[in-house]
């Protein structure tokens, strides 16, 4: 996050803006509400999951869309009713995002609900501020310790006896987590009630040069504590445009920023630990979420730095023995979905992992002695190497959680 030379030139989501009180409503019923007054294209629904949870679990959604033509959205969502009609909708919306005949793909955040029956269904706001639903469907949430029966297999006949294979040893399952072998969780946070102080600090870094701001690195960053709320086991960062003027006569975004340096706690990773967050990926411009590391004015590992001009590729950069790689992944990383990042800070090498698979080795590590804090933040480019935004509308970003592994 420290910019120590010129990048490679590469290009929020999860606006998390609660669904407003909506009437549930069928596709066709919804456009004959909306599509009158509001300028915009059929927007299909193709695909939504879950269809069925367990009561008290973490579930997530999956949304995907297309419109007949190209248009944004203000909110791209998942929409929850119970029988009575309160809203119980999965968190992690998409703000300011643009639906194509190519498609669009959501992946929320996770929440949990009570056993019974409940209509799950697509929505997004229009810019002229209209609410459309898409198509309904059920989602039946099971009692914790039943499952749906499957129907009764035909019988099958006796099967003819065969020779006793040799045993074939199965792995050992996993108890941590961890895709580094040997690892147990030490240290996390999975942000399921109020921001956690004795692991936070959410108001200064020594990362920044004036502390609470920087406008040193390319940042239009001026860190508020209320720029971080936790809700529904999820921590979202918010940025918006503010009335305080960086040193460089820029003027600067509020945003949030979290650090495990000034705690109580004062917890550091180290040489042979794993680290790792689920991020929901933003999308609007000037956008800059980082996981990194920092410790008495270096020791910088970034286990990834995003910006939405290059919607795929991911920055993975070892400041402390040189190293770096430009990690381009369609499937894992894009705009709006749930990702999986980790780092393995090894004496010799540090890896990165995406989705639990190994990525990339530096093969220059950190060295035997190594140790730093954590951050986890939402930057705002200022336009040198990516796009600054391009309005004033709030951007965000989300974390499901970050978890260390010793």
């Amino acid at each position: 996050m420290i910019r120590t030379s010129t990048p490679l030139r590469l290009g929020v989501v999860a606006g998390a803006l609660g669904l407003l009180a909506v009437p549930v409503v069928g596709q066709a019923d919804a456009w004959a509400r909306t599509s009158a007054t509001t300028a915009v294209p059929q927007v299909t629904q193709d695909r939504l999951t879950p269809t069925t949870a367990t009561a008290g679990a973490s579930t997530t959604a999956a949304l995907t869309v297309h419109a007949a033509s190209c248009f944004t959205a203000k909110t791209v969502g998942v929409g929850v009713r119970d029988a009575a009609g309160n809203n119980l909708d999965f968190p992690g919306n998409l703000g300011n995002q643009q639906i194509c005949p190519s498609g669009l793909s959501l992946t929320t955040g996770a929440r949990s609900f009570p056993a019974g029956t409940y209509q799950m269904f697509g929505f997004f706001q229009d810019q002229a501020g209209a609410w459309h639903n898409l198509t309904t469907q059920t989602l039946t949430v099971a009692a914790a310790g039943t499952s749906t029966p499957a129907p009764a297999p035909a019988p099958a006949p006796a099967p003819t006896p065969a020779p006793t294979p040799t045993p074939v040893p199965s792995p050992s399952p996993s108890t941590s987590g961890s895709p580094v072998a040997g690892k147990a969780l030490t240290w996390s946070d999975e942000f399921n009630g109020p921001l956690d102080s004795t692991k936070w600090n959410d108001s200064t870094t020594t990362a920044y040069k004036y502390g609470n701001h920087n406008p040193d690195d390319n940042k239009l960053d001026w860190l508020d504590p209320s720029d971080v709320s936790v809700a529904n086991g999820v921590a979202t960062f918010t940025a918006q445009p503010s009335g305080h003027t960086l040193e460089n006569g820029k003027q600067a975004w509020t945003t949030g920023l979290l650090t495990t340096e000034g705690t109580q706690q004062g917890f550091k990773v180290k040489t042979g630990d794993y680290a790792e967050a689920r991020v929901q990926m933003p999308s609007a411009p000037g956008a800059w979420p980082a996981l990194w590391t920092w410790s008495n004015g270096g020791s910088e590992i970034d286990s990834f730095e995003y910006h939405p001009d290059n919607p795929n590729l991911l920055e993975l950069t070892n400041h402390v023995n040189p190293a770096h790689d430009y990690l381009t992944d369609a499937t894992d990383v894009k705009p709006g979905q749930w990702v999986t990042i980790g780092t393995y800070y090894g004496a010799n090498s540090v890896d990165w992992y995406v989705n639990g698979v190994k990525v990339y080795s530096d093969n220059t590590g950190v060295g035997a002695n190594w140790s730093a804090s954590l951050i986890l933040n939402l930057s705002i480019s200022a336009g040198q190497y990516h796009p600054a935004p391009s309005g004033s509308t709030p951007i965000t970003f989300a974390a499901d959680y970050v978890r260390v592994y010793r």
